[in-house]
């Protein structure tokens, strides 16, 4: 087996072992699919929402939360049409979301979806990288005030966790490619359902028995919490993350094409999205609105980390460890495509390039990118405004802008059509949310780095 344009191009094989396109039996289901969506979507940013609640309030937090998914279910049924160009059964295949967009609409869009793909991607990998150093750091700061007590000052270095987080990603992005990637999004995807189900029941907890916060209709008060300038970042701020709840569109295409066929694999990637998307949703609901009935307007960023919790001890450093698990697969699932673009413009421009030293290229090159990662969230470690700042610059131009363009293109829809206006009036809403979102989050960053010093941030 060679590597031949990033992709594998593989040996004359019998007809049963291989796909229409000559490639390896594809042989993931609905059930694959779903955990790989789930993996990709509950992640750091499910931490965030009672944060995001506190400053939306209790109408504008839920309501936005329904309207992103409904947007992502929509625009992400878009984009699974765009799987295959022609026929949505026997079509010629895009292997990438990059290859649909250039099947679609070609010229400048490719170079612009990229760019905003793999950017995203880069900066996933830091945020995971992150949340994850930040959650292994709870762990022992739950320990710490277990035994003494919850006035002690058991802040830690996060530096020492993403050095460690680093180094355990180097192993794990030697993985070859997406395809061999679903064992971890199951078990990522268990690790989800489990650090989510306890975050809910300790939230539920918490308020049943000593909620610590007041809630209001409209969130933070002004002249009480924050002041009006605050008020307007921090919400805007907050609808990025809740966008960055949402951001799996980037890797749809290539979840999809780890599918088997028949049936169609845009029928089987609609019933994951919507499985994937209405599991989300519910658990996004009870984190975020349990978790700002427990502790109100001063909902800490992090729900498990923040704490707010103390006790159980153990069943909170089970929780952050799940966390940890988790985005260990997580981290995976969203740079192998970004692995897989590299390798495969490597492959092209030295075709020469045989088996062995593809190898030794595949070692460095994602060593390389992952100590890059690791410098970068050692140097930026501020999670709710990079959460924010990624969801708002994948949200419009990747969940929306491109499925929306490619869905007109190839149904050839009237310009200023009513289904044509209705499709570009989305676009554009959502293009305001992303530019609000983005602004709102590097004035949070530009807040934090006024009292930050490097390489000595403490959790």
């Amino acid at each position: 087996m060679e590597v031949d344009g990033g992709r594998q191009a593989y040996l004359p094989r019998s007809e049963g072992d291989v796909d229409d396109d000559g490639r390896e039996r594809r042989t993931g289901t609905v059930w694959t699919a779903a955990a790989h969506i789930i993996t990709a979507v509950i992640g750091s940013g499910v931490l965030s929402l009672a944060w995001a609640m506190a400053q939306l309030g209790w109408v504008a937090g839920p309501l936005s939360l329904v309207l992103f998914a409904i947007i992502t279910f929509y625009t992400c049924g878009l984009l699974a049409d765009c799987y295959r160009v022609g026929d949505p059964v026997s079509g010629k295949r895009n292997y990438t979301y990059t290859e649909a967009v250039q099947s679609y609409l070609g010229g400048w869009h490719v170079w612009f979806c990229g760019f905003c793909q793999y950017v995203n991607m880069f900066g996933t990998g830091i945020g995971y990288t992150i949340t994850a150093s930040i959650s292994a750091a709870a762990i022992k700061k739950s320990n710490c005030y277990h035994r003494h007590g919850h006035k002690a000052d058991c802040s830690q270095y996060l530096s020492t966790y993403i050095i460690a987080f680093g180094v355990v990603q180097v192993i794990f992005c030697q993985v070859p490619n997406f395809h061999k990637l679903s064992w971890i999004s199951i078990v990522a995807a268990i690790m989800s359902f489990s650090y989510a189900t306890i975050a809910v029941g300790l939230s539920l907890t918490q308020t049943i028995t000593s909620p610590t916060g007041r809630t209001s209709l409209t969130g933070t008060e002004v002249g009480v919490d924050v002041d009006s300038s605050q008020k307007v970042w921090m919400t805007f701020q907050a609808l990025g993350n809740v966008a960055f709840a949402y951001s799996y569109s980037i890797i749809l295409i290539e979840i999809q094409d780890t599918l088997r066929s028949p049936p169609g694999e845009n029928k089987t990637m609609r019933k994951a999205t919507l499985m994937g998307i209405s599991t989300t949703t519910a658990f996004y609901m009870l984190c975020g609105c349990l978790g700002y009935s427990a502790f109100g307007n001063d909902a800490s960023g992090n729900i498990l980390t923040g704490f707010g919790f103390y006790e159980p001890y153990w069943l909170v450093d089970f929780a952050n460890v799940c966390i940890v698990v988790h985005l260990v697969g997580g981290f995976q699932v969203f740079c192998q495509p970004l692995f897989a673009a590299v390798e495969g413009g490597a492959a092209r421009r030295y075709p020469a390039l045989g088996r062995e030293h593809a190898m030794v290229f595949r070692l460095v090159w994602r060593t390389a990118f992952v100590a890059l990662i690791t410098l970068l969230a050692m140097l930026m470690p501020f999670f709710n405004s990079i959460l924010g700042f990624l969801g708002s610059i994948a949200f419009w131009p990747l969940t929306v802008f491109f499925p929306v363009e490619m869905y007109i293109r190839q149904r050839q829809i009237p310009r200023f059509g009513t289904k044509w206006m209705a499709l570009q009036s989305l676009s554009f809403v959502c293009f305001l949310v992303t530019v609000a979102a983005c602004a709102a989050s590097i004035q949070g960053v530009h807040d934090s780095l006024k009292t930050y010093t490097p390489f000595k941030t403490k959790s």
